[in-house]
């Protein structure tokens, strides 16, 4: 139990975009000044984990959440509108800088799968968060690596190790039940290569 709850919490969610920025810079075949790089990763991890961390607190101190991992399906509501605007926001800035458009993809991948996230809680259904976001990397790395021409396919195996981890995890802690974990990874990978393919139309 101890461990299911280190692997939540070490892999929450709000991780998984600057975890993917990072990767994409680590392994793109375009020279890119490092102070551009620097920027990009900084206004990323500054958008995507310190503001939303601020502003989750501000939502638990004034009790509209319980906990960070949102537990119940209408405290998940309003974080998952403020995390929609900050991918969709984060996605077209990076687009106009149109060296790194293909990390754009990454961030308007999670805005669409994070609307469908919404949708489904006005359907009575919280679907898996976690999966939702590992697998959402997953995606992308693919379609990263068809683009760029790149073997990586060590990473995404250790990606599919540890999104198996992660959604045990989750079933273990009894935070999801199986259908929603697997919409939660269906949607996310799915999400990732519906915007792939929309950009390259």
């Amino acid at each position: 139990m101890k461990f299911s709850k280190f692997i939540s919490y070490f892999f929450h969610p709000i991780n998984f975009p600057i975890i993917g920025a990072i990767l994409f810079f680590l392994f793109i075949p375009k020279f890119i000044f490092k102070p551009q790089e620097y920027t990009i990763l900084t206004v990323i991890f500054i958008g995507t984990y310190l503001f939303p961390i601020i502003l989750l607190g501000l939502l638990k101190r004034f009790e509209m959440i319980n906990s960070f991992h949102m537990v119940s399906i209408e405290e998940r509501k309003y974080p998952t509108l403020l995390f929609i605007s900050i991918s969709l926001f984060i996605g077209g800035w990076l687009y106009r800088i149109s060296i790194v458009d293909i990390l754009a993809l990454l961030f308007f991948g999670y805005g669409l799968s994070l609307i469908c996230a919404s949708l489904f809680l006005y359907l009575k259904l919280k679907i898996s968060l976690h999966a939702l976001a590992i697998s959402g990397l997953i995606g992308f790395l693919i379609y990263y690596s068809y683009y760029y021409k790149i073997n990586l396919i060590p990473i995404l195996a250790l990606l599919f190790i540890l999104g198996g981890l992660v959604v045990s995890a989750r079933l273990q802690l009894r935070a999801h039940q199986l259908n929603e974990v697997v919409l939660g990874s269906i949607v996310g990978i799915s999400a990732q290569f519906i915007v792939y393919f929309v950009y390259m139309i």
